[in-house]
């Protein structure tokens, strides 16, 4: 019971944080700074539950199924802000389910070795998150026009739309986001699999 409450308290908590950050981007320098937070914050939720699901059964490809119950979250989340009023495009909703699959590739390549998931694995959901997250942008309205379009009464000044800054982080977000990603998950992923010695 307490497992599968567990599974359910992160998937509501990645939902949670994928409207946070993605609304971020929304009212923000949204193409550089704001996507590096969003791919380190998606990183995180993702590698950790899904690591902590996969060494807690043993099975390769039950981080496949964490990312199915993440991402059928963030839909529904996304389907209720729809009916809020906000526009289609509003909220981002990452995939979440390539990088659990890219962990238990990892998982299973190195015959169900921990600390290969750890390395291995964190390192390609760091490298993975922020291009899958980068494509989903890709394919929606512009999220700058769009916060302009939908301002907010009670909008923050610090979260007041501003214009872009073209070359900022050498115009790359996907590769700060990636390189960041990277390093931290390994981290993250030891955090996943230290939650099973509790």
């Amino acid at each position: 019971c307490t497992h599968y409450l567990f599974i359910v308290v992160v998937a509501v908590n990645s939902t949670l944080l994928t409207i946070n950050s993605g609304d971020y981007i929304f009212y923000t320098d949204w193409a550089w700074t704001s996507f590096v937070v969003f791919s380190i914050a998606n990183t995180l939720m993702t590698v950790v539950g899904a690591v902590y699901y996969i060494t807690f059964t043993g099975v390769p490809g039950t981080g496949a199924y964490y990312g199915l119950i993440m991402q059928v979250y963030t839909w529904v989340a996304k389907v209720a802000w729809y009916a809020l009023g906000y526009p289609a495009d509003f909220i981002v909703h990452p995939m979440w389910i390539p990088s659990c699959m890219l962990l238990d590739l990892a998982y299973w390549a190195t015959k169900k070795n921990k600390h290969s998931l750890i390395f291995f694995g964190g390192v390609l959901v760091g490298m993975s998150m922020p291009l899958f997250n980068m494509v989903q942008l890709m394919l929606i309205a512009d999220p700058l026009e769009t916060a302009f379009k939908y301002p907010r009464p009670t909008l923050p000044p610090y979260m007041t739309p501003i214009e872009p800054q073209v070359g900022k982080f050498y115009n790359s977000p996907v590769a700060l986001g990636a390189g960041a990603g990277s390093v931290l998950s390994v981290t993250f992923a030891a955090l996943g699999c230290k939650l099973n010695t509790w």
